[in-house]
């Protein structure tokens, strides 16, 4: 589905003044604001229209381009919604696959009358570079945590022994008290501090975690970075973190850092960057080589280019993370003019200034 033209969103023309934009965007957040009954979805289309057409470089994209030169892929973000953009997304990796990404905050699975107990989540983090964010890496962490003790596989019991029902709650995991007070006597139930709600107790120990059911070690967790993920993103590794007694392993939340590039910046899906040329190119036209993530690019720059001129480079920006393809590289032309001519060139320029006033009489 196409997305709505920005100026058609705030309902001003492609001419109308940053004053002109501003008001129209008040307006149509105060009408469609959610809290006064407005429709969500109208709202977040009008911000992110006001967005890009507040800021003069991203306008001047735009109006080039269209969609395509801020960053729009035509299907939106698609993790808007949940936390306001790939900042804050945390991505569910599973069993380090690419699983359902969020299935794990939504619910699933059964439900138990009594909780079972987990392990602690853990939190790392890890710096890859702009290129590894673009195409996607593989990092390998090196973590301390607690983990199944293997001489009796996180259940507590020396091996040749068994668990058996705890005899304080009988199997129940609680322990119920009674306090009599001025009101009558009052029940209340608690863990029972023998099994730890388990409801089991081991016949026998484990002889080396000594009835903790978890060792400390260290661990080495591969961690696969999807293409086209985005600074301060999160990727979630179930079960990944410290394990606990006769129970699940916590989750693994991994924070990514990356680096900033001597000579790229990122923008959605988009990648920015500036080439210089002299004024000589740029009154004749010139053709270039530039660089890009996939490696130098020749690209035309046709006779009279302005300084502040945008060209669009299709395919070589960011990729999706979810709907394929990938954005555009758009590389902005700056013009240098000398400042140290020599008195030839001083002369050429001055007789061709003088050629352009007498063309301009007739």
């Amino acid at each position: 589905m196409a997305k709505a033209d920005y100026y058609d969103t705030l309902g001003v023309s492609k001419d109308a003044s940053a004053d002109e934009i501003k008001k129209a965007y008040r307006r149509a957040a105060v009408e469609h604001h959610p809290d006064r009954g407005g429709d969500e979805a109208k709202f977040k289309e009008i911000n992110e229209a006001y967005e890009v057409l507040k800021d003069a470089d991203k306008r001047r994209r735009y109006d080039q381009f269209g969609h395509a030169g801020v960053g729009g892929n035509g299907g939106g973000n698609p993790f808007g919604g949940f936390g306001g953009g790939a900042q804050n997304v945390n991505f569910d990796f599973g069993d380090l696959g690419l699983g359902d990404i969020f299935s794990s905050f939504f619910g699933g699975g059964q439900t138990n009358q009594r909780r079972q107990a987990r392990g602690r989540d853990v939190e790392a983090g890890v710096e890859i570079s702009f290129e590894e964010a673009v195409f996607g890496t593989e990092v390998d962490l090196s973590l301390n945590l607690n983990d199944r003790c293997e001489h009796c596989n996180g259940n507590t019991v020396e091996p040749g022994y068994e668990l058996k029902t705890c005899d304080q709650c009988q199997g129940s995991g609680q322990v119920v008290s009674v306090t009599r007070t001025i009101f009558g006597n009052i029940q209340q139930a608690t863990v029972c501090p023998k099994c730890h709600g388990s409801g089991k107790i081991p016949e026998k120990i484990c002889s080396v975690c000594h009835g903790k059911g978890t060792q400390s070690k260290r661990q080495i967790v591969q961690l696969k970075i999807p293409a086209g993920i985005d600074d301060g993103s999160t990727i979630r590794l179930r079960e990944h973190g410290e394990a606990i007694a006769n129970g699940p392993k916590g989750d693994l939340y991994v924070n990514v850092r990356v680096k900033p590039h001597k000579k790229f910046t990122r923008e959605g899906d988009l990648i920015l960057s500036e080439e210089h040329i002299d004024i000589v190119d740029a009154a004749l036209g010139t053709e270039m080589e530039v660089d890009t993530v996939d490696g130098p690019v020749r690209m035309k720059v046709p006779s009279g280019t302005q300084s502040g001129s945008d060209f669009k480079l299709s395919h070589h920006g960011v990729p999706h993370l979810k709907s394929g393809g990938r954005g555009a590289h758009i590389v902005t032309i700056i013009v240098d003019t000398p400042t140290k001519l020599s008195r030839q060139q001083q002369e050429l320029l001055r007789n061709f200034k003088a050629g352009q006033k007498k063309r301009s009489l007739f």
